[in-house]
């Protein structure tokens, strides 16, 4: 994994130089301020026995063929994955997710995930024909588009929005026991979100404990599976819910390794010596599923590939996948790569065209290993005819994709293929050298990290975050049938400038859906985040909140609402600090049937830099003013720095246009013994200022309420300032959807 450029420094031999990052995988450096903090992985698990000591000396296998012996009944627990779901006590929805159970001699290791899931039907679901006594019966079936997981199916994968919890499980049956129950001991670790810091929060209540029961498993298990029931309590010893376990795997966890190639690249299936994918991930128990799809990928600009084409192939040629169903990690093999030697993980921050951290990698076939000794049996050779460095490359690349960084604690997978050989000691050669399994820490993080830090679309690789997201809801349901869209009324607009969104909620179901009277930032329904060019999420939310809650009404299949919104500040400050590349995300949510219901959409748009000084100077005055927000959104004489902010604004030729109808919406409305000036409004509005629908609605309101003003006092101006502001606005109306209803008022001004 290559993330530095070359750089060339000076050893203490006079006149001969050594490069920091010139080998092939470099890569993956853990940034100084360290990777995301986790919670501290389960140790092993010593627990006080219910049997004699030298009984369980004895190898498990031994122990079990004295059921066969003794008219005793031994239980024990086996490794693997288990289905588990924790029902809170009092709460509408529960939790479903894994416990990873591990053997390690004579110790066990464990731990396990949580993700929330709705069981009720918060949001209405269509009507659904199903036959009942040989009759077509309309039904609606909650389960149908909310259902359980199958434990037939194995192990299961659950959406990553869904994830809430890790488990720390700190007790469990070692061995075997008369007993047929046991203490069940573990913490539980709250995720806050990829963005938020902390990003982990251990529940306060805990630790907490659950008396395990040995019973029948239900339909679906596998034959003679372990299942387990008992009841959750908390530190106080107070009961919080009941959880359940079932075994449905002896592996941990699965995936999907699909590999793509161009003709003339080899797909890395094994070393050649009996080492394939399989044989691999069995030491750290991952069920892996390896596809080998398309052998024929087009070469888009000649034989050697830069990161982004790179991901664009992924996403254009990998078979149909969905990360919120299946793990699949994707292995593209061409002849060269730009970045590198031999292979990278080259989507490691989610910063790419989809936003998803950590799903694919790359490994160059035609790169000519160097023909000198410490390349040993393999020197001069081309990389991919070399199949035992070619196919650890491949791993050790997917092991970034799984989250892992650089491990020099022997020559193990996650070391890097220079170091390796290098290392070899006579008479052994590379690739003889090379220990093909990770590292014992390796593995354990493999079976026991959090789900977010190995599963693709996870949390971006060794990227710490500083900032809260939109904090997730465990009652919050999505609005099926409803779609949200977001269109920037600029795609591209300078530093400085507020970013003008249109925003619609439409009813794509054939039946009617309820949905919010209104999407007035106000009525605090409406409310996003924005993640900047390094992956920074700073949020957005309504600074004035109606006292009236928002109400309800149907929308008929096709109808649809419309609103603006005008973005600047956020509670982290400026949303649009600097140049670059800028995600939006708005959510529209609202309370009903006692859950919480939600939908959202994104843009996407570009800040240009500063091109000139008087803009830099506007720029950085507009964006480091809090009341610059305040000004905007309240208006007023007495806003003192926000007014002056945009006063800034309005001076440079280049920011005017934005901000010329924030200023003229402060002067269309008389403040205190200070009449509306249409006349000033007049000046200010032209064929080059920028306004959003909604401004363009509001400044019509205004204008129309000063013009009936000027015969009262509340207004002063020329009897041709509404007609001149009134031509600009219908001119402006043709650019802009849903501005039928101006019409008429625009046409009366004029």
């Amino acid at each position: 994994m290559k993330t530095t450029r070359v750089n060339t420094k000076k050893n203490g031999t006079a006149g001969k130089f050594t490069t920091s990052a010139e080998q092939a995988e470099h890569s993956t450096r853990i940034p100084q301020d360290g990777p995301p903090v986790f919670p501290q992985l389960p140790d092993p698990i010593m627990m006080v026995p219910k049997l004699p000591e030298e009984l369980l000396r004895l190898p498990l296998e031994r122990q079990l063929e004295l059921e066969k012996l003794f008219p005793l009944k031994f239980y024990s627990l086996d490794a693997g994955c288990y289905l588990v779901r924790f029902n809170p006590t009092g709460l509408s929805y529960h939790y479903d997710g894994t416990i990873r159970v591990q053997r390690q001699g004579s110790n066990t290791i464990a731990s396990g995930d949580l993700y929330q899931h709705n069981p009720i039907q918060i949001w209405p679901l269509p009507t659904i024909p199903v036959i009942k006594g040989g009759i077509l019966t309309p039904q609606n079936d909650a389960s149908f588009f909310l259902g359980e997981p199958n434990p037939a199916n194995g192990i299961p994968v659950f959406a990553r929005s869904r994830y809430r919890y890790y488990l720390r499980i700190t007790q469990i049956l070692e061995s075997i026991s008369l007993s047929n129950t046991f203490t069940l001991g573990f913490e539980m670790w709250k995720f806050n979100g990829v963005s938020a810091s902390p990003m982990w929060t251990k529940e306060a209540a805990g630790p907490y404990q659950a008396q395990m029961t040995f019973g029948t498993a239900p339909a679906g298990y596998p034959a003679g599976a372990d299942y387990l029931t008992g009841t959750v309590r908390n530190a106080a010893n107070v009961a919080v819910g009941t959880i359940t376990m079932g075994r449905v795997s002896s592996y941990l966890r699965k995936a999907t390794v699909e590999i793509d190639r161009v003709s003339a690249s080899e797909a890395p299936l094994d070393s050649g010596a009996g080492h394939g994918w399989q044989s691999i991930f069995d030491s750290v128990k991952w069920q892996l599923n390896v596809v080998t799809s398309n052998a024929d990928v087009a070469e888009p600009s000649g034989n050697s590939w830069s990161d982004g084409e790179m991901h664009a192939a992924m996403l254009a040629r990998r078979d149909s996948s969905n990360l919120d169903s299946e793990w699949r990690y994707h292995v593209l093999a061409v002849k060269n790569i730009d970045s590198t030697p031999r292979g990278i993980m080259y989507d490691t921050g989610g910063t790419d065209s989809n936003n998803v951290p950590r799903e694919g990698i790359g490994i160059s076939s035609h790169w000519v290993i160097p023909n000198t000794a410490t390349w040993g049996k393999v020197k001069g050779q081309r990389f991919g005819a070399a199949k035992a460095p070619y196919f650890r490359t491949a791993l050790h690349e997917i092991g970034h994709a799984m989250g892992l960084y650089h491990n020099t604690v022997d020559m193990g997978i996650m070391n890097t293929t220079d170091v390796i050989s290098a290392s070899a000691v006579p008479p052994t050669q590379f690739p003889d050298n090379i220990k093909w399994a990770h590292a014992a820490d390796d593995q354990k993080r493999l079976m026991h990290m959090p789900d977010v830090f190995v599963r693709p679309g996870g949390v971006s690789f060794g990227t710490p975050y500083s900032t809260h997201p939109l904090s997730p809801d465990d009652a919050h349901e999505e609005a099926v049938g409803l779609e949200m869209h977001v269109l920037p009324v600029q795609e591209v607009l300078p530093i400085g400038a507020p970013v003008r969104l249109e925003i619609s909620l439409a009813n794509t179901a054939p039946y009617p859906l309820p949905a919010p009277d209104s999407l007035a930032m106000k009525y605090g329904c409406v409310s996003g985040r924005v993640i900047d060019p390094s992956g920074t999420v700073r949020t957005f939310k309504t600074i004035m909140l109606c006292v009236d809650e928002v109400q309800l009404r149907y929308l008929e299949p096709g109808e649809q609402l419309t609103d603006s919104l005008t973005l600047l500040r956020g509670a982290e400050g400026a949303l649009f600090p600097s140049a670059g590349s800028y995600t939006v995300e708005v959510e529209v949510s609202w309370d009903m049937n006692g859950g919480h219901v939600g939908v959202s959409g994104q843009a996407h748009l570009f800040v240009t830099t500063a091109q000139t000084k008087s803009h830099a100077r506007a720029a950085l005055q507009v964006l480091s003013t809090p009341d610059t927000l305040l000004s905007m959104v309240f208006t007023g004489d007495h806003l003192l720095e926000g007014n002056a902010a945009i006063q800034a604004a309005l001076d440079d030729k280049v920011l005017r246009p934005h901000y010329a109808y924030l200023e003229a919406k402060r002067l269309a409305q008389p403040f205190k013994k200070r009449k509306a000036n249409l006349n000033a409004v007049a000046d200010l509005l032209d064929a080059e200022t920028v306004m959003s629908t909604g401004e363009i609605r509001k400044c019509t309101k205004l204008v129309k309420q000063a013009d009936a003003g000027n015969g009262n006092g509340d207004a002063s101006h020329d009897g041709d300032a509404p007609s001149r502001i009134a031509g600009v606005l219908r001119a402006k109306t043709e650019a802009h959807a849903d501005t039928d209803s101006m019409t008429a008022t625009l046409v009366a001004l004029s």
